[in-house]
């Protein structure tokens, strides 16, 4: 087939819709719809910082506006129907995933030993079996329900105790599940008691070319067109070489063809698609009007580099960055406006005021703030208001920051 060149437009069209932002989003939102959702985006970062909600809850909100904190903690803590580990981040995957997950536990266990250089002379590898003995017997543990009298390891993981190190180091590796979290702080059970026999018994595993190939799937269907680095970097299991060895020979089995896909300043960039491409369901797909709030972590913006090149938008989240050299905020959300990003916005719920307090915002360079895009956004914090858990939205002197950052 003759190599396939998607303008930018299309291009981000059929992005959006990979990411489940083309549509208004409503219908019901109880534990079996927010399970389609992850499952159609493939997982759900978790996040601790409650600026506005949580990452993970906001990236739900905004797919189906009638979303509840509930529903997730109902589908994750009671139905089982995910499981908690690592892509890039900590996340929330559909528990039928769990098997592709084999082979990034084994390549934990080999990194995190690397990592903590002096775990056997800090104790770390002989706590294993204890913090197991622990749970064993009394049920799901936090970190807090482990090691209290132990002294912080010398070089060790961030300086946790053993017992601590040991809790992650189980998890990561497959022994342990989190079943939950407390506020945000884990419970850790055994995965023998937690998952069916089916799913947790290693001699079921998956070999390392059928996990490869499923992530690579997965993650081109999900991405809409992608280049083989991007491929890898979506659950982040496998490596570039990986990928690309996966990506050659899906090409010449006619699995994927090659196109250009233009990115917002002309330029064209080389990726690999479906041969479907050409009548992808999202080329046609009218995105909707209505302005969005999107988080930080959200799936559509993860990948930095790609929403800079399809969309125009450089975005860095500041926390880490010294409030004096901020450009915006400490945690600045884009705004979605169809296929545009169209401003970002420094916003924070103040519970004990009761109010969500618009600090900034900021028009991206050609976007007019027209009242009609004003009354929008106005409607979207109003929807906001309810996951933010207060009742009303102030704005701060001179918040409309026309004249850019």
């Amino acid at each position: 087939m003759t190599e396939f060149t998607l303008n930018n437009r299309a291009a981000r069209r059929v992005f959006m819709n990979r990411h489940l932002l083309t549509d208004t989003p409503q219908g019901d939102a109880g534990p079996d719809e927010v399970l389609e959702v992850i499952r159609g985006l493939g997982f759900v970062q978790l996040d601790s910082i409650n600026t506005v909600a949580r990452a993970h809850d906001l990236i739900l909100f905004t797919r189906k506006a009638r979303y509840i904190p509930t529903a997730l903690k109902t589908l994750y803590e009671q139905d089982h129907g995910l499981f908690e580990h690592w892509t890039h981040d900590a996340a929330v995957i559909p528990m039928e995933f769990y098997p592709y997950w084999q082979l990034r536990r084994e390549r934990d266990a080999i990194k995190l030993q690397k990592q903590w250089k002096n775990w056997r002379r800090d104790g770390f590898e002989a706590q294993l079996q204890v913090v197991l003995d622990q749970i064993r017997e009394q049920g799901p543990l936090s970190s807090s329900d482990v090691g209290k009298d132990e002294k912080r390891g010398s070089g060790g993981w961030w300086d946790w105790h053993p017992s601590k190190t040991g809790l992650e180091y189980l998890w990561r590796t497959g022994a342990l599940s989190v079943v939950g979290r407390d506020g945000f702080k884990k419970r850790y059970d055994l995965t023998e008691r937690v998952l069916e026999k089916s799913l947790s018994d290693a001699t079921n595993a998956l070999d390392v070319e059928a996990t490869i190939d499923w992530c690579c799937n997965g993650a081109v269907d999900r991405l809409g067109f992608a280049t083989h680095t991007e491929l890898a970097a979506f659950w982040a299991h496998v490596t570039t070489a990986e990928a690309k060895a996966w990506c050659i020979a899906a090409l010449a089995r006619g699995d994927l063809i090659q196109a250009q896909v233009e990115s917002a300043d002309g330029s064209l960039k080389p990726a690999y698609a479906r041969p479907t491409l050409p009548d992808d369901a999202g080329l046609d797909a009218e995105p909707t009007s209505r302005l969005r709030v999107l988080s930080p972590f959200d799936p559509a913006l993860r990948d930095r580099k790609r929403a800079a090149r399809l969309f125009g938008f450089q975005y860095t989240v500041e926390m880490f960055v010294p409030e004096a050299k901020r450009k915006y905020g400490y945690y600045v959300f884009p705004l979605l406006e169809r296929d545009r990003l169209v401003a970002r916005v420094d916003m924070k719920a103040f519970r004990d005021k009761d109010c969500l307090h618009v600090k900034a915002l900021w028009p991206e360079k050609g976007v007019k703030w027209t009242p009609a895009r004003a009354n929008a956004f106005e409607a979207e914090l109003h929807r906001l208001i309810d996951l933010a858990g207060v009742s009303k939205v102030t704005f701060e002197d001179g918040w409309l920051r026309l004249d850019g950052a």
